[in-house]
């Protein structure tokens, strides 16, 4: 099973999690998926713009980037703030 990562704000659709909020259940394989589907968290990418997690370098907003290896750390930071 792989994970699918979106470009935009970098939320990760893995397979064997599936997202039940959005009615895939685990084991829902990403191309079995809607390719109208949009991106849950931010609505702005569609199915075919999601890369392979191991394809992903950055995401390609202007600005500061968060990778996703940092994101939770930057979070607990400013929430300690």
């Amino acid at each position: 099973m792989s994970q699918w990562i979106c470009p935009n704000c970098e939320y990760v659709y893995d397979e064997t999690k599936g997202d039940p909020r959005e009615g895939w259940p685990a084991g829902t394989r990403f191309a079995d998926i809607d390719a109208d589907w949009t991106c849950p968290d931010c609505g702005v990418r569609e199915q075919v713009d999601f890369l392979p997690i191991e394809e992903f370098v950055h995401n390609d907003q202007e600005g500061p980037i968060i990778a996703a290896e940092t994101r939770g750390s930057t979070a607990t930071e400013g929430a300690e703030q």
